[in-house]
């Protein structure tokens, strides 16, 4: 994998992730909050789980750092996650732009509540993608129930509309 790849999929992602954020911004609050089936207590909850996976995985990766989970109820709005994650998805570019091809290859060590752990770094880039993209069809599901569809998120979509 190499590094213009990835930064294609994290395009794709913040494309996704935008139209699942348009749509959630058509929810009333009380949608946004409501208790459902999926993962996650809520729509609010899925998309703060989603974006603090993000988060917490470009802090591991950039400094080994474990961060406090970001918390649905500081986050009582879309407005509020939409913030949150525009500054997440500019520090994920920062990041991604000062990386190499070589770099894909290397392996980095992380630690996890027993100990560490080893693996390819495009293969935890690739994972933080295709984590969101579960989260992102529960989300999809909650806000097709709300009549809020948002559409296709399949990748080739975004090709089409790149």
């Amino acid at each position: 994998m190499n590094l213009a790849d990835i930064q294609l999929m994290y395009e794709y992602n913040d494309w996704a992730n935008g139209l699942i954020l348009a749509k959630s911004a058509q929810v009333t609050p009380e949608q946004f909050a409501a208790p459902t089936p999926h993962s996650f207590p809520s729509l609010r909850a899925t998309l703060v789980h989603t974006l603090d996976a993000e988060w917490s995985w470009r802090v591991r990766l950039q400094a080994d750092e474990d961060v406090e989970e970001l918390k649905p109820e500081d986050f009582p709005t879309v407005e509020a996650v939409q913030r949150r994650w525009d500054e997440e998805a500019a520090a994920w570019h920062t990041y991604l732009n000062n990386l190499t091809d070589a770099d894909m290859s290397r392996t980095i060590r992380y630690t996890v509540p027993n100990g560490f752990r080893d693996r390819v770094l495009w293969h935890c880039l690739y994972h933080i993608v295709n984590h969101g993209m579960q989260h992102r069809s529960e989300a999809a599901q909650m806000l097709t129930q709300y009549d809020q569809s948002p559409g296709g998120l399949d990748f080739t979509l975004f090709l089409n509309k790149r």
